[in-house]
């Protein structure tokens, strides 16, 4: 035998199907070895026959494999080593970053912005003060002394309009660096839900005046309240008509519901929180709170009791009055909370005002025959 043939032997049979010309597994077919033992090698080139344990892929599998994000491919000799990357170790929680839970929405309007409103009122009082003395010393309307004044309406109904101005020109002006918000918005306004509701509110003032003609037939007043003999002054029923259905109701809702009413609010839920540990309510989608049933009730009683009480001068503090304002101020709460707008109390207090005026322009022909009252 010549040494050519030694150095390469014939193929085996056995070895059939193990290696092609360039190395690489060769499939094999049933035909190709009939035992199992066969068919499984050939199937799992990577797997010994003896104890089943995983050996190394060849060199060019794992070359064909190492494809960088761009599409270059190495070769077994040109792929990089771990070695060349240092591995850097970062301990446990060094990129790990506490991050508190935000704070709960500060709750407005609340008491200190109530004091700052009585501040701004103080301080508009004082002015509009100044305001009148200026007038008495150029002796307009005839008047040169307080008591003078006082018997006059221009001075009494004016200096209390100026008041009121003065008030609401202040709480624009100095709200807006408190809430950083406009005045009017940090109140909840909302001009537009009171609009969409123009009727209902039409008729809770059109109940509240429907209260007052029973109130007044079941629990009159007296027949020459205050009030009775300011609307016989001179010139004074028209005034009276023009401030009672624009100015006033639109101060007497700030101070009241705008304000005080939502601060009651407030701190009922806070009290309750505080001592329960029960969790504040969310905000509502403008971001105003949200309150409990038993907190708009509370507020709603309490607010009401001054409210009468400021109006009880008019009136002598008589029972039946007294307690038709009370009721008229819980409807006036019911519908601030209810609609979460102070422009709808505001329409319900002025429309209920002017619906009190048109009786009496009814029944004395026109505020010409105010003895009729």
């Amino acid at each position: 035998m010549s040494a050519t043939s030694d150095a390469f032997p014939p193929k085996d049979s056995s070895s059939k199907g193990m290696n092609n010309e360039n190395g690489r597994p060769e499939p094999i077919t049933e035909s190709s070895s009939g035992s199992d033992q066969g068919l499984d090698s050939s199937l799992h080139p990577h797997v010994s026959d003896e104890g089943g344990a995983e050996s190394p892929a060849p060199a060019e599998t794992i070359a064909e494999a190492l494809t960088t994000d761009n599409g270059t491919t190495f070769s077994a000799s040109e792929a990089p080593s771990l070695s060349e990357f240092p591995v850097v170790q970062q301990p446990l929680f060094e990129g790990y970053e506490y991050v508190p839970p935000p704070p709960p929405p500060r709750r407005k309007p609340d008491f200190a912005d109530c004091l700052l409103f009585a501040l701004l009122a103080i301080a508009a009082f004082f002015c509009s003060s100044l305001l009148m003395l200026a007038a008495l010393h150029y002796h307009l309307f005839g008047a040169s002394t307080l008591r003078q004044a006082n018997e006059e309406i221009h001075y009494r109904l004016g200096g209390q309009a100026a008041w009121y101005v003065l008030t609401l020109l202040f709480c624009v002006l100095i709200f807006p660096f408190a809430w950083r918000r406009s005045f009017f918005a940090g109140l909840q306004w909302r001009a537009a839900a009171a609009a969409g509701r123009m009727r209902r509110l039409i008729g809770a003032a059109s109940a509240c005046f429907i209260a007052a003609i029973v109130d007044e037939l079941v629990m009159p007043g007296p027949t020459n309240a205050p009030i009775d003999q300011t609307f016989r002054m001179p010139g004074a029923v028209w005034l009276l008509f023009v401030f009672g259905v624009t100015l006033a109701p639109l101060i007497e809702e700030i101070a009241f519901r705008g304000l005080l009413l939502p601060a009651l609010c407030t701190a009922y839920d806070w009290t309750r929180e505080h001592f329960t540990g029960l969790r504040p309510l969310p905000p509502g989608e403008d971001g105003f709170p949200r309150w409990s049933w038993g907190a708009m009730i509370f507020a709603s009683v309490v607010v009401s009791i001054p409210f009468a009480l400021m109006h009880g001068e008019q009136t002598a503090y008589s029972i039946g009055p007294f307690l038709l304002l009370v009721s008229i101020s819980l409807a006036l709460c019911w519908v601030r909370l209810a609609v979460r707008s102070l422009a709808a109390s505001v329409v319900v207090h002025s429309s209920y005002n002017l619906l009190l005026f048109s009786l009496m322009f009814l029944g004395t022909s026109g505020f010409r025959h105010m003895d009729r009252m």
